[in-house]
């Protein structure tokens, strides 16, 4: 037999192996689908567990994901929002969540925003459109650029970013070309070059827009004394309750925030479960 026919032999071999492989890995998918889950057994907030009911009974069998529409308003301009099955999952069991369970849990904060009259206060920027693999460092830039200068610069930003399997939340105050650095993994973290290349850009932007010659270097704060996760998968749900502290906090005060705090109880993050439920149970068709 030639070397060639030996190799293509071997392929093969492998082509066959690598479909069963995933014949049994859509078998598997499938039995976990179609499983029930007994979520009455966990201790959920009751909105989250008619969440997960709804996925069980509905979205499962339906291969369906949650649909609607987060307003102009809160970003900058419309968003597609698409809840999959795994976002609520995920959510409840408590594991890693991605950027649509963060942007959600935004769009919550802006209706209390709303009934505060502090929308001219504090601006939102979609984490879908600044984290990781979401276009290049320019484009990212470009966005949040777009956010300042569609308001009158006082306002400050949440910017939640995730360069990379961790989020962090970003707080920028344009008009002063100030930044702050919330990081929910203990000790003394750095900020991502990524993400503050992102912001330092942008600010660069916003200044040629506003016709401002603006800071040689922006001035960058890290707020050490914020609560830290215990484990290395709650930082999604840190950020959204420091976003939830800082619009409750007496004037936005949230550069005094944190004083070596530890970590949240399970209450404390379990309020904002609770929150990012009812309102995706508004959606439920």
């Amino acid at each position: 037999m030639s070397e060639k026919a030996s190799c293509s032999g071997a392929l093969d071999v492998r082509a066959l192996n690598f479909a069963d492989d995933n014949a049994k890995d859509r078998e598997k998918q499938d039995e976990m689908n179609t499983e029930v889950q007994d979520y009455s057994k966990l201790d959920l907030p009751s909105s989250l567990q008619a969440l997960c009911r709804y996925v069980d009974t509905i979205l499962k069998v339906h291969e369906k994901a949650m649909t609607f529409t987060i307003e102009k308003e809160v970003f900058g301009e419309d968003r597609n929002t698409f809840i999959l099955i795994e976002d609520i999952t995920q959510f409840a069991a408590m594991e890693e969540i991605g950027a649509t369970v963060v942007a959600v849990y935004m769009r919550c904060l802006f209706d209390v925003l709303e009934a505060g009259n502090m929308v001219n206060m504090v601006g939102h920027i979609d984490p879908a459109q600044v984290s990781a693999n979401c276009g290049s460092l320019t484009h990212r830039s470009r966005v949040v650029a777009n956010r300042f200068q569609k308001t009158d610069g006082e306002q400050i930003f949440f910017m939640p970013c995730n360069p990379g399997r961790h989020w962090v939340l970003v707080i920028v105050r344009a008009k002063k070309e100030t930044v702050y650095f919330l990081d929910p993994l203990p000790g003394n973290r750095v900020v991502d070059d990524e993400c503050k290349n992102i912001v330092n850009t942008a600010l660069k932007m916003y200044n040629s827009h506003i016709g401002r010659q603006g800071r040689k270097s922006q001035i960058w704060k890290t707020l050490q004394g914020t609560p830290k996760q215990p484990s290395n998968v709650e930082c999604g749900y840190y950020v959204m309750r420091f976003m939830r502290d800082i619009i409750m906090a007496p004037a936005l005060e949230f550069e005094k925030m944190g004083k070596d705090q530890g970590s949240y109880l399970q209450e404390a993050i379990d309020e904002v479960r609770k929150e990012w439920a009812d309102f995706v149970c508004l959606h439920i068709e």
